[in-house]
Parts: C-alpha cells; structure tokens; sequence
C-alpha cells in the first residue's frame, strides 16, 4: 500500500521543483510537521525483540522470507553494529551473468503507456524518450556484485588511499558505524571509478562499473522487466519514495525484490553510477534535457533511490545526478570482467 496514501502525504508539486522554489522535505512529498513513517514502529518493536540476538541469527532473520519487512531492516541495523558477514571488502559477493544477445531499452510504441503508468509524478516525456529505441546489443559474460558498496567498504578505501571525497552523508564527515552495511551514497562517478581501481589493485582482479546495457539487463532480466521482479510496482519490494523510509537500508533486507539474477537492490535504496556518459542510443535522438544543461556531459546512473519516486527504479529509465538537489542519493556496485 501507498505509504504517502497512509500517512495523508502530498506528491510534490514538480513545476516548483524544476524551478528550485521547493525544500527538499517538500520535494519528497513530506509535510512541514513531523509524521512517523509506516514502519518506524514496527521497526523499533523489532529492534527490542532482537537485541540479545547472535550475528547468525540476525542473518537468518534477514534471509528470511517469513520475516516481516521491518524485521529484516531491523536485523540489518543491528547487523550494521555486530558486523555483517556478508560484507567481505575483497572477496565482494559477485553473481555470474552469462554471454547472451539481448535488447536493451524502450520501445517507442510504449512511450505513452509509460507516461500514463506514472501519471502524476511530474515526468517529463523527453526523459522517457531517452530510453527509446529498443536495440539489441552483445554483453560478453561478466559478473556484478550482488550489493551496492557499502559504507564499510568505503571506509576502508579512504584509509588506505587518502582520496579526498568524504560522502557528504557522512555527518560531520564522520563514519557511521550504524550504517556500516548500508550503501555509500552522495559520492562521485569519480569516487566510483577510483573505489573499482583501487580494489582491482588490492586484490588483482578486474572490477570496474558496469556499463548500462549490463545493468539494464542484470536488473530486468530475460523477461524484460519493467521492475526487477516484474512489470508492478511493490513499496514493499524496493526502498522507494513510496516505502516513506525517506533513509537508506541495509543491502539485501528488500528480499522480494531481487531481480531474475538474484541481485539485491536494484530498484531503490540508492542510485547507481554506470561507466557510460550519457548518449543517444543508436538510431535514437539525443535529448537535451535538464540534466544536459547542467553538466554538459553527465553519467548516467540507474535503479532509483530512497529519495525519490518509483519511475526512477524502472529497469530502463536512464537518468543521473542532479546538484541542484540535496536529495539524489548516489552511490555505486561493482561488475568484474572475468
């Protein structure tokens, strides 16, 4: 169910938004006033019930597909703090993606289809022609981590190589250790590119970003989702907007949400770099958009986040990092050439 219905939330009103007259609360369809979010007590009631738990069984109850959602974040959370055993730096969690021939994009004909889909969310049909046209395209076999990069991880890489960019989600530039297993976010594709190189010379494997037709085709699967678990949306499937989180969640705690290949987090939690710049597909027409204006050329990032609504966690929707807003929560996942 709609968590911004439940709690008698608004849809922002985007003509402002364009213009930068809205806060960025207004801009995540929250009131001015304080208002608890769907689970907020559902997940502290499980946070009391799990506290005595041991690390294995907080993994299990993560796992589980007979906990409840806030149970599983609540697992994760305290995971954060005892140390998740799922966060390994240099042997990262990579699933297998085998050769194949595969169609990536949209097809013009659904341009409208989509655009009634997700009527009200102030979409701008310039940006969903973006996707357009369908082509096919050979992926080479590869491998993509199963989780974004988390926290932890990036910790360990601002330690050992000084790289001077702290995420700015870092309060007062400072670690959050209760965070440890959620992704980084408000980082750069530059953060990102060195984060891939600097791992592939701790470990002397081949990691890098993955490019957006691996992506694409990880996150929709050879049933061409419109999500990575089919064509619906779910608020309980990804950490979206309409989940009324409105904060970032331990990797993997959206079980029901995986996509065809069994990646986590496809859909929401934080936005995904990718090693392109944005371009027209071939035989499609470079759209000028809003993003253009601001960077000239941008990279492009994939999968939606916490903070913004479901269009952005379409497998296909193409889109990238907007300064002008403190709420794009931008973070990465590493693929590895075999």
């Amino acid at each position: 169910m709609n968590a911004l219905k439940n709690n008698d939330w608004h849809l922002p009103r985007f003509a402002e938004v364009l213009c930068g007259t809205m806060t960025d609360r207004e801009r995540l369809g929250l009131p001015e006033h304080y208002v608890q979010a769907r689970l907020d007590a559902e997940i502290e009631q499980a946070v009391s019930s799990l506290l005595s738990s041991c690390v294995w069984d907080l993994l299990c109850k993560l796992q589980s597909p007979h906990s409840t959602l806030a149970q599983r974040i609540a697992a994760g959370n305290l995971l954060a703090l005892a140390g998740d055993p799922r966060i390994r730096l240099d042997q990262p969690d990579m699933v297998c993606i085998n050769q194949a021939e595969v169609f990536i994009g949209l097809p013009e004909i659904e341009v409208d289809e989509v655009m009634q889909n997700f009527e009200g969310l102030g979409l701008n049909r310039v940006w969903i022609e973006k996707e357009c046209p369908r082509h096919p395209v050979h992926l080479a076999a590869y491998k993509l981590a199963r989780y974004p990069v988390t926290n932890a991880e990036y910790k360990v890489f601002l330690m050992e190589t000084g790289f001077n960019e702290i995420p700015t989600s870092w309060d007062f530039r400072r670690y959050p250790l209760e965070r440890a297993n959620h992704p980084v976010y408000t980082v750069s594709a530059k953060a990102a590119d060195a984060y891939a190189v600097w791992l592939s010379q701790r470990t002397g494997r081949s990691f890098r970003l993955p490019t957006e037709a691996e992506w694409e085709w990880a996150a929709g699967g050879p049933d061409y989702f419109e999500f990575p678990w089919g064509k619906d949306f779910d608020a309980d499937k990804a950490n979206t907007a309409e989940t009324g989180l409105f904060n970032s969640t331990p990797v993997g705690v959206f079980t029901t949400g995986k996509s065809p290949f069994g990646l986590a987090d496809m859909a929401g939690n934080v936005e995904e770099y990718v090693s392109d710049n944005y371009q027209a597909y071939p035989g499609g027409q470079h759209v000028a958009d809003h993003l253009v204006d601001i960077h000239g050329q941008y990279r492009v990032a994939r999968g939606g986040s916490f903070a913004r609504f479901r269009d952005l966690a379409r497998t296909r929707r193409r889109h990238g990092h907007n300064p002008k807003s403190a709420t794009y929560a931008m973070g990465f996942r590493l693929a590895e050439t075999f």
